[in-house]
This record gives structure tokens, sequence and C-alpha cells, in this order.
């Protein structure tokens, strides 16, 4: 299962870009890694698991902006296409953690 979270974070104020960096680095404490600017993704070993970094992510969420969070299966995800410009490439998983229970 994967986790994308999206967002769409102000950054006109301080107070703004402050905000958004403290966002950022939480979704990076908890184990999600950059997949574009404003997207970010975290693999889990279970729905259940799933929910609970979902759980922390809604915590934290920050008062202004746009943020949308996103589960696939690992098929899904498998099936992406990446391109950067016209060539296509081979999509790189990101480095999984290794998580005990």
């Amino acid at each position: 299962m994967w986790i994308l979270v999206f967002f769409d974070l102000p950054t006109d104020t301080k107070k703004d870009r402050k905000a958004y960096a403290e966002f950022r680095k939480k979704l990076l404490v908890d184990g999600f890694t950059m997949f574009q600017f404003s997207i970010y993704l975290r693999h889990c070993p279970s729905r259940e698991n799933a929910e609970v970094h979902i759980k922390r992510v809604k915590k934290e969420l920050p008062k202004a902006g746009q943020i949308g969070i996103l589960c696939i299966t690992d098929k899904q995800f498998g099936a992406m296409e990446i391109f950067r410009g016209v060539k296509k490439e081979k999509l790189e998983t990101p480095n999984l953690q290794l998580e005990m229970f």
C-alpha cells in the first residue's frame, strides 16, 4: 500500500512559509519521501498501517492551503509511467523503511 500526500500551501508571508516548512518536515520525520515538489509518498505494509500514518498527517494539517491524501496498491504504483520531457524513465522505488512489529 502506498500513501501519497499532495499539497498546495500558501507561501506569501513568513508565517505561511514557516507552516509549509513545518508540514513538510513532519512528513519527512514520519517516513515520507518527496516524489515531486509538493507530492510526498510512503510505503506501508498494510491498510491498517497506512491508516496510522494518514491519521498522523491529518493531525498536522496546516490551517491554510489544500491537502489531498490518496492510497494506492503496490500494483497500481508499479503501473505508473514516469516521463522527464519526452523520455520515459524507469520508476525508481524509494528506499523502504524496515518496520518491526
